[in-house]
């Protein structure tokens, strides 16, 4: 997509504060000295059977974009595609309800929306925001010195596939399905007064993927101590029945030669650090002397959020540092 983009023309507008010349979450556009809009927009297919679940989900993987940039979401429009005729009206409803259940939690509301005929689901959300233009934290503010903050678990890849096979317990699903329908909202709400310089969420690029661009951003490399990186429960028991997905190797192409691996990383944690994430964590660049107090207040809302490394120098063309 990188690739694709460089042959779109470039937009020139001295409002637009973030485009799409880089790889950061969401565009942002100046209002006025006080107020900047932060827009995105994301949907995909079903991740989980339910459709109740899977529009929650859907909808808080959205939200996510406007979070990691430091935005506070207020509106957003439903984008639905459902194959007619084929599966009841009930399904489509179900999938809007979950929707809304995600942005009534965010506070927000849904202005509206547009629904296509298609063989194939989908669902998500355009999502608008407001930051001040002074304060938007983009993927290209980590400086070395700085702590990684991680706030949700990875392997929902690797769960869902698992669930497409009807081998994930019930009690695995559930665990699964509150990690992704839980919003980012704290960790986003949160970061300013952190002082939090970099930041971005974790989806289809998997935590190393992610982080190479933030890394590449800030012209830096984080070093990340694979041990201290949470997963969720089956998932390392999804990767050793190769329960694995395509991600997992276009990852692996999309960091390159860009990661070094100095520690003891084993093959299956190895999967799950290139394993796409479905509304994924917010993985954070904080000033170190804030960092175990951040912490302590993310976990109020993250059971699970984890130091898992350090902003360091980048040396010889490394982003990613494994120990």
């Amino acid at each position: 997509m990188r690739e694709i983009l460089k042959s779109f023309p470039l937009q020139v507008d001295p409002n637009l504060i973030v485009g799409y010349d880089g790889v950061d979450d969401a565009g942002v556009y100046r209002i006025d000295d006080e107020r900047a809009v932060v827009m995105t927009v994301d949907f995909f297919t079903p991740v989980v059977d339910d459709p109740f679940d899977y529009g929650r989900v859907a909808a808080a993987n959205s939200l996510s974009d406007v979070y990691a940039m430091g935005g506070r979401p207020f509106a957003a429009l439903n984008i639905a595609a459902f194959p007619e005729n084929e599966l009841p009206n009930e399904v489509l409803g179900d999938i809007l309800r979950g929707g809304a259940a995600a942005t009534k939690d965010a506070g927000i509301v849904i202005a509206g929306g547009h629904t296509v005929s298609d063989a194939e689901i989908k669902y998500g959300l355009s999502v608008v925001g407001l930051v001040h233009p002074d304060r938007i934290i983009t993927n290209g503010g980590a400086v070395p010195g700085d702590t990684l903050i991680l706030t949700k678990a990875i392997g929902t890849g690797v769960l869902t596939t698992a669930l497409k096979a009807d081998d994930l317990p019930d009690a695995e699903y559930e665990v699964l399905i509150a990690s992704m329908a839980t919003l980012n909202r704290a960790g986003g709400e949160l970061m300013e007064k952190y002082g939090v310089r970099g930041c971005t969420d974790i989806t289809g690029n998997a935590l190393v993927g992610h982080g190479f661009e933030m890394a590449e951003a800030s012209d830096v490399a984080l070093e990340i101590r694979a041990a201290d990186v949470p997963v969720l429960p089956g998932s390392r028991t999804a990767v050793e029945k190769r329960y694995l997905t395509a991600g997992d190797a276009r990852n692996r192409t999309y960091v390159g030669e860009t990661i070094r691996r100095d520690g003891d990383v084993d093959e299956t944690m190895e999967h799950l650090l290139y394993d796409p994430q479905t509304s994924g964590g917010l993985l954070m660049a904080v000033p170190s002397s804030e960092s175990e107090t951040f912490l302590e207040e993310l976990r109020k809302t993250y059971k699970e959020a984890a130091i898992i490394g350090t902003v360091i120098e980048s040396e010889g063309g490394t982003r990613i540092r494994l120990v």
